[in-house]
């Protein structure tokens, strides 16, 4: 995949450099050429470039700083969500194309981009004279990616307008959306159609890791499934979307995945190595433009990088809250908006990061932390004259929560600063979630056993103890929705949870917060206090984005979301 990559880009060079004349006669509109269709070696190479299409979460502005996960320091680009700000004539700032990346949530323009040049290739295996020995696997990742595409839209959109060929630039065609469940009948069926003609999976050592594969499909039924099943989606509670969504997950199940034995290498070991969990990633290697610099976009300035970009994705006082003690039990207790700690959870407040969820230390830094043979301080003397080397006194660039985010980051030994290439794998579909949406599926059929079985499968990969078999009702959809809250942070799964399980209102409505720690500068001891730092703002037509201003303009068919 990636030497065929750079083949094309080769290609490409060598037609701007050498080959003017052949560029004034094709259309530089399009890539549908002949010079293209004729030759086996450039049809694969722009086939792999289609997998540009894959978001991938290594950008400055994390997803994360969208939701209650993490705290930007600054109010724009992603920060227009949390501060109630979102129009449609803004919603492009949070685009994958704006310059810090924007977390890639708004992803129109670049979808239908996508779309397009998906389409064109689909209509061109469909008149193609050449031989290709690959031609019914590149039509299959092809219909995958579509699906893909489409997938990410209808998270974002709900129902979206169905492109299932390609137009000239200038036609006159009138788009409009279809219904969510129209956009998830359509995914399917490319993802049906798609199946049989898919390698069934590569290994992680494969060269081709990182192409469509039938999990890879499975996988994606399972989340679109999963979603078309919850509340947002499923008003009535059709019982037979919950069925269909457990289904998906347990085929996946009953394959030959398995849990990764260790919480932190699942994330951040380089690609190509050996790993057992993940379904589907987008890979990264050494070459120039193919790697990324994503531990250096979090960590503060003691390593020598540009920080933490503005402290744009410092891990909130909210997720760490959530983290269970190690026996178990959640450390608090919230009720009517109050939090009160769980007297049975062994929580000390003088000692608030010992005994928690070893997940906890895997994920996040924390005032007294090591990280490559580094104690992180982050305290205040209280006399205000001295701080901790990490502080956010020290550096603008350290996170005002006083907490860095520690997972994707490498092990000791790996060079730490923002010229390193970096290559662990952006991991889009893993075991432990097909794990999760399984747990959620057969809890809403009534089969509760078997979501705490599988609850405790995720768990005692940690050590954590197994969910208790009293845990029912209300107070076990509890512990679903808080184990992916937990298993899944950073992975761009919370935004859409709290959506689609509609409780966005209550959740989002929540301030941010943050700890302040002071350290008594003659006794050493360091008392701890939650500080807000941001009051957010979630109002029910954010459910969905808005379709941006200027695409509405042009076509004026197109019905903007809800409430815009």
């Amino acid at each position: 995949m990636k030497k065929q990559f750079i083949y094309f880009i080769i290609i490409i060079q060598l037609f701007a450099a050498c080959n003017d004349d052949i560029l004034d006669i094709l259309p530089q509109d399009r890539v549908s050429d002949e010079a293209v269709w004729s030759d086996a070696n450039l049809i694969n190479a722009y086939h792999t470039s289609l997998y540009n299409s894959i978001l991938h979460g290594f950008t400055i502005h994390m997803l994360s700083k969208a939701t209650d996960e993490a705290f930007c320091a600054i109010n724009w680009d992603i920060g227009i969500i949390p501060t109630g700000q979102l129009r449609p004539d803004n919603v492009g700032s949070i685009s994958n194309e704006h310059w810090t990346g924007g977390g890639g949530l708004y992803y129109w323009d670049a979808a239908f981009r996508n779309l397009r040049r998906i389409n064109i290739f689909l209509e061109q295996m469909e008149v193609l004279e050449i031989e290709l020995t690959n031609k019914d696997q590149l039509i299959a990742e092809a219909k995958f990616l579509r699906a893909y595409i489409y997938f990410l839209l209808v998270e974002r959109f709900g129902g979206v307008p169905i492109v299932d060929r390609s137009y000239e630039l200038g036609a006159e065609v009138v788009f409009v959306r279809s219904t969510f469940e129209e956009c998830v009948d359509f995914i399917e069926n490319d993802l049906n159609e798609a199946i049989p003609d898919l390698a069934v999976r590569y290994q992680t050592s494969d060269s081709n890791f990182g192409r469509a594969t039938r999990d890879a499909a499975q996988a994606l039924k399972s989340r679109l499934f999963l979603y078309a099943a919850s509340p947002l989606f499923n008003e009535q509670n059709d019982q037979s979307k919950w069925q269909k969504a457990a289904d998906a997950a347990e085929e996946l199940i009953n394959s030959s995945y398995s849990l990764h034995p260790e919480y932190r290498t699942l994330f951040n070991q380089p690609t190509g190595s050996t790993n057992n969990e993940i379904i589907f990633a987008r890979p990264f290697s050494t070459s120039p433009g193919a790697s990324h610099s994503s531990p250096m976009d979090n960590l503060n300035r003691r390593h020598g990088g540009y920080g933490g970009w503005w402290a744009s994705n410092g891990p909130s006082q909210n997720l760490v809250d959530d983290y269970d003690m190690i026996n178990g039990e959640p450390a608090f207790i919230f009720e009517n908006g109050s939090k009160s700690i769980n007297p049975a959870s062994g929580y000390d407040p003088q000692n608030p990061y010992e005994n928690r969820d070893p997940r906890f230390y895997e994920t996040i830094i924390y005032d007294g932390a090591i990280f490559h043979g580094d104690t992180y301080e982050m305290w205040v003397s209280s006399d205000a004259e001295s701080w901790g080397f990490d502080s956010y006194l020290q550096s603008g660039d350290n996170p005002r929560t006083n907490y860095v985010l520690k997972k994707f980051m490498p092990e000791d030994g790996v060079p730490l600063n923002w010229q390193e290439p970096y290559t662990n794998p952006w991991i889009i579909f893993r075991l432990g979630e097909i794990y999760l949406n399984y747990a959620e599926a057969k809890f809403e059929l009534g089969d509760e056993e078997t979501a705490r079985n599988y609850l405790s499968l995720v768990r005692e990969r940690v050590g954590m103890p197994a969910i208790p078999s009293t845990e029912s009702g209300d107070r076990l959809r509890q512990r679903i929705y808080n184990e992916r809250r937990i298993e899944l942070a950073f992975e761009e799964h919370r935004y859409w949870d709290v959506r689609r399980w509609k409780i966005a209102p209550e959740i989002e409505n929540r301030p941010i917060r943050g700890m302040d720690i002071i350290r008594n500068q003659s006794t050493g001891v360091k008392t701890y206090s939650e500080i807000q730092l941001l009051a957010r703002i979630f109002e029910e037509k954010m459910y969905f984005l808005p379709i941006e201003l200027n695409e509405r303009l042009r076509n004026p068919e197109i019905t903007q979301s809800p409430g815009y």
